[in-house]
């Protein structure tokens, strides 16, 4: 218990020290986070690999609440991909009821962030895709962070999607492919985008010690900051967030040139 007491009062020590270097940088308006290792963590654990998903999901609240406290305006929660899909229904069905639980909690009447659900919902079991719309309108109003749950979401189908809306746009338009083919640019795809209307990521966290995108916000990240962490996601810490926060803060951001 005395060891327990000692690292306990080491962290807060040095949250604190951290918190102080971090007064007056720059804050990053939209951190992505890919919230990485909750299998690893549970099979380390002997536990089951939903054990794992539902300790993750349960950290997400900390998160937030570490965002909020830090100035974030956006969050991006990688919760589903579109390869996860694919994985054994035992596995997905779970999962997909977590995330549902999740969103529910987070549009709570208590809770202050608004949802919006990023995602090709199409691909999903129609009774999660309504759960999922559902709970992001009741969180409609609200004033905190906006929270983005990206769930059946992949990089490559949400540009293809963005595409496919702009065409389907300018068609009703009575543009002609000639015309469109003459005018396009990075901000028409843009405006189709899940994200349409937010800035992109400033900042994108991986945990679990993977360094790669894995096609993760393909789009919106060409010109943001990238901190992997060590830490399988059930274990990231507060600490780790913020030596996330104080790596953004010291890089001299350049936006490609």
């Amino acid at each position: 218990m005395q060891v327990v007491n000692v690292r306990s009062g080491l962290y807060s020590l040095y949250e604190r020290r951290l918190l102080k270097a971090l007064a007056g940088r720059p804050v990053p308006r939209h951190v992505a986070v890919m919230l990485d290792g909750n299998r690893r963590w549970a099979r380390a654990a002997g536990l089951g690999d939903n054990a794992g998903h539902v300790v993750g999901a349960s950290h997400i609240d900390n998160l937030l609440a570490w965002c909020a406290e830090a100035g974030v305006r956006h969050v991006t929660l990688w919760l589903l991909s579109t390869d996860n899909l694919h994985r054994d229904p035992a596995e997905v069905g779970p999962l997909l009821r977590i995330i549902v639980n999740v969103a529910d909690e987070l549009a709570a009447a208590d809770q202050p962030w608004q949802l919006s659900v990023v995602g090709a919902l199409d691909i999903l079991p129609a009774g999660t895709a309504e759960a999922l719309k559902t709970a992001a309108e009741r969180s409609a109003g609200k004033t905190g962070m906006m929270v983005n749950l990206a769930v059946g979401y992949g990089g490559r189908r949400e540009i293809a999607d963005a595409v496919r809306s702009l065409l389907h746009s300018e068609a009703q338009a009575g543009t002609s492919i000639e015309e469109l083919a003459e005018i396009i640019d990075v901000e028409h795809i843009a405006e189709h985008l899940y994200t349409k209307g937010q800035p992109d990521p400033d900042l994108v966290i991986r945990t679990s010690g993977e360094q790669r995108l894995s096609g993760f916000l393909l789009w919106q990240s060409a010109h943001s900051e990238f901190y992997f962490c060590d830490a399988l996601w059930p274990d990231f810490r507060k600490t780790d967030f913020l030596r996330a926060l104080r790596d953004f803060s010291e890089r001299q951001r350049r936006f490609g040139s």
